[in-house]
């Protein structure tokens, strides 16, 4: 049979309200009774049914996390944070995969908020309206993290993509490159993808450099990174790319190398992120890192921090990034 909370009140010698205070920790209870009970409680392995404590306590220590693809490595890290920090506070977390469907992520919202979550958060490339006014009907803390697009109505975590951009090329001009390419994704004015094209012509025109050897791709695959180079890339003389993401970078070096151009003798490539493969390809790729496990890490800690009435940061956190020098870059 099954241990019940009459039976801990009744070793304990208290009410079984008085358990409950203890076990939800709701009123306050003398240290000597709560010593006494949590030592039945932990004496005859009494475990509390979840479902009547979310009732009284109106917590389910659950944040919902929803996904497009847990197979690409930077989402994978950013749930690891999520989760590793959510076990910190006692906190479980529900994920739901969409794959890229919106009409996934309208159903994995729906049914999170049946769960009676705590706080959500959505990792996706782009917010469908349907989404965001589905979200806007809920009263609980949201979180959007995404390495594409840009919200100014919910909490975001990132890095500054514009500066990261603009070092990234004083980086390579340092290396003593002038001629420049960037290879990006260019079709949402309102994305990170403008950011960093800025930040890249900024820091070509802060030296008088030709920022016009522009490649734009019809996505942000390895394919597309393939396909936007075409023969204008040794016509003109350009002895460097920046790629706006990792597998467009990879794109880059794939083209190069089915056209006998070497990475990084004849042409440097540099991406941005740091997914997992970009230190397993060869060349090793040059690159920014974002820090995604802590962009996770960050993003459930800020809703924590507001299911606990804590003061709150600033509505768009900005993280430190890193560039990785790696072997797809070199000095002329």
């Amino acid at each position: 049979m099954a241990v019940t909370i009459k039976d801990v009140a009744k070793l304990s010698g208290v009410s079984i309200s008085t358990v409950s205070r203890v076990i939800n920790d709701s009123k306050p209870v003398s240290p000597e009774v709560k010593r006494k009970v949590l030592e039945v409680i932990e004496e005859i392995g009494y475990k509390p049914n979840e479902i009547a404590r979310t009732l009284v306590t109106k917590k389910s220590y659950l944040i919902g996390v929803i996904v497009t693809d847990l197979a690409d490595s930077y989402v994978a890290d950013m749930v690891r944070g999520i989760e590793e920090i959510g076990k910190m506070y006692n906190y479980d977390i529900l994920l739901c995969s969409s794959y890229g469907d919106k009409e996934a992520e309208l159903k994995y919202i729906q049914l999170l908020n049946r769960k009676q979550v705590e706080g959500m958060i959505l990792i996706s490339s782009t917010l469908d309206d349907e989404v965001d006014k589905k979200v806007s009907e809920y009263d609980i803390p949201f979180v959007y993290l995404s390495r594409y697009s840009k919200s100014e109505k919910y909490p975001t975590v990132s890095i500054d993509y514009h500066f990261a951009a603009y070092e990234m090329t004083k980086y390579l001009i340092s290396l003593g490159h002038e001629k420049i390419g960037y290879v990006g994704y260019l079709e949402d004015e309102n994305s990170t993808q403008y950011e960093k094209i800025n930040g890249y012509k900024r820091a070509m025109n802060e030296m008088e450099l030709d920022s016009s050897h522009i490649f734009k791709t019809k996505g942000l695959n390895i394919r597309e990174g393939y396909s936007a180079l075409n023969n204008s890339l040794t016509e003109n003389g350009v002895t460097a790319l920046l790629c706006s993401s990792d597998k467009i970078a990879i794109g880059a070096l794939n083209y190069c190398y089915d056209n006998n151009i070497k990475t990084p003798e004849d042409i440097s490539i540099v991406g941005f992120g740091d997914i997992q493969i970009a230190s397993l390809i060869r060349p090793k790729l040059t690159t920014v890192k974002e820090p995604f496990y802590d962009i996770g890490a960050v993003a459930i800690r800020k809703i924590i921090k507001e299911l606990s009435k804590e003061p709150s940061e600033e509505k768009h956190i900005k993280l430190p990034y890193q560039i990785q020098k790696r072997d797809s870059s070199r000095k002329l």
